[in-house]
């Protein structure tokens, strides 16, 4: 499919750069030798055996996906005939329904960071994220969006000129990409970044690119200690059991431990409009039974509710459907992250 698309896609973005300093040859260098591909994710939400998933990749070492873990930071439709294994069917040409192919080798999703977001690439699905090594590239699809919307841009790391050329269109547009509005992305793009695999570390705010990214679908496992660069996390972990957790893995598999600057938010400020009038009443619930002293909204504390519901589903039976409340908890993480001020300190 890219390379069908490939010849009009180089001449849209050369186009696009026309008049510029940058010709489409230098640019398409720039995203494939700076990118990187982060693997969102909540740390603290509790698989099917009870574990969580910060336990279960210090134990295991392998990042999994919904076909394998049964839960989920977006829709929980990975099963055979669900949604996501159409989308796969369609993608990827039904290599993933052929007989033999375990769960396992299901791609692991996450997103192109090009603007190197503290918080990732797609923060919506994690308040924290895994940021792989480069030669994950060479086995990994993008498409510009999520997959779910049926893109018709997609592409590899050797053919990314049709997703290019739609991250250029969307610029010129709208004057946002990426979660950035008014940003000059060719410019952040090339900019060179040096610090061999880790990125020179100037201060950048977060993306907060909740709905705006390069989806990265990376093929075949995900193993911690031979392909994960660094892992990224929310500082309301610090001090946590999952805190450590996090830090367990990262010395066992050999990568650095980081925190980005998180997100927090009074609980009045909770915003009615963006995911519903349905999210401020939770946020308060949320915050008077979760919360300690003197504590705002932020990932940890959205967790505990999450992990309540789980282990406790008839506290929250006056709210209904138990996949109701679950979905009002991602939405509540979703205002978070569009509303939310750093972490103290």
């Amino acid at each position: 499919m890219a390379r069908r698309d490939r010849p009009a896609a180089l001449a849209a973005v050369g186009r696009a750069l026309a008049g510029s300093a940058y010709d489409p040859a230098s640019l398409l260098a720039a995203v494939t030798g700076s990118g990187r591909v982060t693997l969102n994710f909540h740390p603290d939400r509790l698989l099917t055996d009870g574990r969580s998933v910060a336990e279960a990749l210090a134990a295991e070492g392998r990042y999994r996906s919904q076909f394998e873990t049964g839960i989920s930071n977006g829709g929980l439709t990975a099963y055979p005939g669900g949604d996501r294994d159409r989308w796969e069917r369609r993608l990827f040409g039904g290599a993933y329904q052929r007989p033999g192919v375990p769960p396992a080798q299901r791609p692991k999703y996450g997103g192109l960071n090009l603007l190197d977001h503290p918080d990732g690439a797609c923060p919506r699905f994690g308040s924290c994220h895994l940021r792989l090594r480069p030669e994950v590239l060479d086995r990994t699809t993008f498409c510009l969006g999520d997959s779910h919307l049926g893109p018709s841009q997609v592409g590899t790391v050797d053919v990314f000129e049709p997703v290019l050329a739609g991250l250029l269109t969307a610029l010129a547009a709208t004057g946002t990409c990426l979660g950035r509005s008014g940003t000059d992305l060719v410019a952040l793009v090339a900019a060179p970044r040096g610090g061999g695999d880790r990125h020179a570390r100037v201060p950048r705010p977060v993306g907060r690119a909740l709905d705006d990214y390069v989806e990265a679908q990376v093929h075949a496992d995900v193993d911690l200690g031979r392909d994960v660069a660094e892992l990224v996390a929310d500082p309301s972990f610090q001090g946590t059991a999952t805190g450590a957790t996090l830090a367990a893995a990262a010395r066992r598999y050999g990568f650095p431990l980081r925190w980005h600057t998180g997100f927090t938010l009074p609980v009045h400020l909770v915003d009615a409009e963006f995911r519903g009038p349905a999210i401020p009443p939770l946020a308060a619930r949320v915050h008077a039974e979760f919360a300690r002293p003197g504590e705002p909204l932020h990932a940890a504390l959205i967790g505990r509710a999450a992990a309540s519901l789980v282990t406790e589903p008839e506290r929250w039976a006056d709210r209904g459907p138990l996949a109701d409340t679950r979905q009002h908890l991602k939405q509540l993480w979703h205002v978070l992250v569009r509303f939310g001020t750093p972490y103290p300190g």
